[in-house]
């Protein structure tokens, strides 16, 4: 076996996997953020974290926009204006399809999400007003200081966005590793025309998603509750022989 260079033989075949699980299992979807921002330096670190993704032949095709300051307050005065426009719906600009259905399994899934976020913050089944205006937070970024638009090069094509998902995993965990809370939103990719256009990205680039981040509001209900994971019966098939 060839060592890389950065490795070390007290590295090499190291059962890290109580760390991995920590960040894994301390991860989740934060939907209301506290004002202060990230430190410029801490930013830096969370991103030179999250470049050492893997890619397809070490593309590395992803491309990253990130805001601060009155850039992100800017840009959420304008997408939350946009979208009020045009009837605060998630959107239908999406560069890649977005599901076609969820089905089975995969809307009992999505139901349970969706209900443990509006049982938290006080919506009531059949209020499409609330639940309205609960989805609208998308577009105020849910009150983050930061928000990161990923993009990938378009002729890249499936894999591409692959390697950008994978590259969104990574800036997820790397955030939780320095103390930063989450969300991703494909709801920003879903005002891809909007969001295009506002930063003049090129037309060779594809949109994948946001990440808004920043420091988590402890006490705010949204995000007082953890979605659970499938067991590994519902989703591994043994193949022994």
């Amino acid at each position: 076996m060839i060592t890389p260079p950065y490795a070390t033989e007290r590295t090499v075949g190291e059962d890290k996997s109580g760390a991995l699980a920590e960040l894994l299992t301390s991860r989740w979807s934060c939907r209301a953020f506290e004002s202060r921002e990230v430190p410029r330096p801490v930013i830096e670190r969370l991103l030179s974290l999250s470049q050492r993704c893997a890619s397809w032949c070490n593309t590395q095709p992803w491309q990253v926009i990130v805001t601060s300051g009155q850039g992100t307050e800017r840009f959420r005065a304008a997408l939350a204006e946009y979208a009020a426009t045009r009837g605060g719906e998630l959107g239908d600009e999406f560069d890649f399809p977005p599901p076609a259905d969820y089905r089975g399994v995969y809307r009992e899934r999505r139901r349970e999400t969706g209900w443990q976020l509006y049982e938290a913050v006080g919506v009531e089944r059949g209020d499409r007003a609330a639940s309205a205006r609960q989805a609208f937070e998308n577009f105020r970024l849910f009150g983050a200081p930061h928000v990161a638009i990923v993009t990938t090069a378009a002729d890249q094509g499936v894999y591409g966005a692959v390697d950008c998902g994978l590259y969104l995993g990574t800036f997820l965990l790397a955030a939780t590793s320095l103390g930063i809370a989450t969300v991703p939103q494909a709801a920003l990719a879903g005002r891809s025309a909007f969001v295009r256009e506002y930063f003049d990205i090129p037309a060779d680039r594809k949109i994948l998603a946001g990440i808004s981040f920043g420091y988590p509001d402890a006490d705010h209900p949204a995000n007082s509750y953890r979605t659970r994971r499938a067991p590994l019966d519902e989703v591994v098939t043994w193949c022994s022989e």
